[in-house]
């Protein structure tokens, strides 16, 4: 069983994850601590970006000579093969390491059993301290390594009563400055942003992260910009292609092909995933996302894209900024989504509800998402 400060240095290591978000990808935001041999913090650490150095080997680097009969605590179980970087459970055997403690198991195929390796070295080894509090911030990771494709946050902007723009089609600015700089937040923790061609026709939004700061790095780091356009139809002036971020353009397999050349030679890379009607098939999409280690994708996309990934059932998280203001007109925030009866609607559990200002942002989860 778990000491005392173990778990508070449990607490600790789950605050470093938390402090990592957007620093790590597309490695989960892990955190680590090292208590000596007396139980004092020795070390500490974060998982960085890949190629880096994971929790683990940052805590036991910090802790030096002091890892001799102590304890790790970190918030995943320690890796155990060779990728970009040497096996964790490597290191913690040769720092002398006499006891782990970590919150929740490695899903991975090749990454996860370090607990075993572990054990079988003679290390003392527990697991599920503090999960549900570790969970919070790993939970998205988790789910697209099991699942193969990334962790969907569906966000909008919406007047209470459900509108994203006016009637005329003005919509800046629905929420204040406050839930604006939050959805920065949420850019710079992803792997990549989506919207479909309809709002960049409409906004011509770029789709950086401009007011949100990245830890640990010297340059903001920006999330890959992607495109449902399934006929080719994005402008080469758009704000998306500007250079600032990598631009990813999803056609349908009807797409022109000089739209198509004419973007690729804008610096645009063009994925074709053909689905129905010339439309863009949202499931090979985000495969295609996940083979290029987006893991954690958030969808700003207009209410029929949108609609199309709740209709698929491909939206794990739901972030609504909610204006105190009425319109009584104008775009709903979802489109038909195929539920036609209210015994098919789609249930949440609410996370967290935040004032921002004069606006509340409301998190939810979607039930029965394999959790």
């Amino acid at each position: 069983m778990a000491t005392t400060g173990e778990i508070v240095a449990m607490a600790r290591a789950v605050a470093l994850a938390r402090a990592a978000l957007g620093a790590t990808n597309p490695n989960p935001a892990v955190g680590a601590v090292v208590l000596d041999a007396s139980g004092v913090i020795a070390g500490e650490g974060h998982t960085h970006s890949a190629g880096g150095d994971h929790a683990e080997i940052e805590a036991l680097a910090a802790a030096g000579d002091r890892t001799r009969g102590g304890v790790l605590v970190t918030t995943l179980e320690p890796c155990r093969h060779h990728g970009r970087t040497a096996p964790c459970t490597d290191a913690v055997i040769a720092a002398g390491i006499r006891r782990v403690v970590y919150a929740i198991g490695d899903p991975h195929d090749e990454a996860g059993g370090g607990a075993e390796v572990l054990r079988a070295a003679g290390i003392e080894v527990e697991s599920d301290v503090l999960a549900e509090e570790a969970l919070v911030d790993l939970d998205p990771w988790l789910l697209a390594t099991r699942r193969r494709r990334p962790h969907v946050t569906w966000k909008y902007a919406a007047t209470l009563d459900g509108r994203t723009a006016a009637a005329d089609g003005t919509s800046r600015w629905i929420t204040g400055a406050e839930a604006r700089r939050d959805v920065h937040r949420l850019r710079a923790q992803s792997d990549a942003v989506l919207v479909g061609i309809g709002t960049v026709l409409a906004d011509d939004t770029a789709l950086t992260v401009r007011d949100w700061p990245t830890p640990d790095s010297p340059t903001r780091r920006q999330p890959l910009r992607v495109v449902v356009d399934g006929k080719a139809r994005t402008p080469l002036s758009a704000a998306v292609l500007d250079g600032s971020a990598r631009t990813m353009i999803a056609v349908g397999g009807t797409a022109d092909e000089r739209r198509v050349k004419a973007l690729a030679s804008a610096g645009a890379e063009i994925v074709e995933v053909p689905g129905a009607d010339g439309r863009v098939d949202l499931g090979a999409l985000l495969a295609a996302l996940f083979d290029r280690s987006a893991r954690l994708l958030l969808v700003e996309g207009g209410a029929r894209l949108a609609g199309s990934f709740v209709r698929e059932r491909l939206v794990d998280r739901v972030v609504g900024y909610h204006a105190p203001a009425l319109l009584g007109a104008g775009p709903p925030v979802l489109a038909d989504a195929g539920i036609p009866t209210i015994g098919a609607a789609v249930r949440l559990e609410i996370c967290d509800v935040t004032q921002l200002g004069n606006d509340v942002r409301i998190t939810t989860e979607i039930r029965g998402s394999g959790r």
